[in-house]
C-alpha cells in the first residue's frame, strides 16, 4: 500500500534524517571526549574533584544531551508543520540543524557561554517558526477556510 505524502513533504523526511546524523555525529564526539578525558561508562559527568578536565567533557557531554532533551519537541513539529507547510517546515529544519551543530561545537570548546554565539541561539528561532507552522496546521482542521 502505498502512502500519499504532500508534494514537497519528502524535504521534511530528509531535516529529519539529518537530525538523526547529526546526533550521531554528536554522540561519536562525546565517545571520543569519553576516550580523551579519561571518563569510563557509565559515568555520565566527569567529577572535577576526580578529574582535571572535567569542564572540558561535560560540555561536550551537555551539548549533545541537550539536544537529545531538544530532540522530541523538534521532531514533532517539524512533522506535523510540514503536513501544511512543508518546504518552510523542511527550511526551518535545516536552520534547526546548523544551529544545533553550531550550539554543539561551540559548547565542546569548554565555554559555556560558546554555544549560544556564532548561530548556535537560533535553533530556538527555528523552533518557533516550527511551532507557527504547527498551530497553523492545527487550527486549518478546525477552520480550513481561514486558515
Amino acid at each position: 500500500m502505498a502512502v500519499e505524502m504532500v508534494a514537497g513533504y519528502g524535504w521534511v523526511i530528509l531535516a529529519l534524517v539529518a537530525n538523526v546524523l547529526l546526533n550521531l555525529y554528536m554522540a561519536m564526539q562525546v565517545g571520543s571526549a569519553r576516550r580523551k578525558y579519561k571518563v569510563p561508562y557509565p559515568t555520565m559527568y566527569a567529577l572535577d574533584s576526580e578529574n582535571k578536565q572535567a569542564k572540558l567533557f561535560n560540555c561536550v557531554q551537555r551539548g549533545h544531551q541537550n539536544s537529545l532533551e531538544f530532540m522530541p519537541t523538534f521532531v514533532g513539529l517539524l512533522l506535523i508543520g510540514g503536513l501544511q507547510f512543508p518546504i518552510a517546515a523542511a527550511i526551518l529544519g535545516a536552520l534547526y540543524n546548523v544551529a544545533r551543530l553550531l550550539y554543539f561545537r561551540g559548547y565542546a570548546t569548554g565555554s559555556v557561554e560558546a554555544r549560544l554565539t556564532h548561530g548556535g541561539g537560533l535553533h530556538f528561532l527555528a523552533l518557533l517558526g516550527l511551532l507557527v507552522c504547527s498551530i497553523s496546521c492545527a487550527l486549518h482542521q478546525f477552520f480550513p477556510d481561514v486558515v
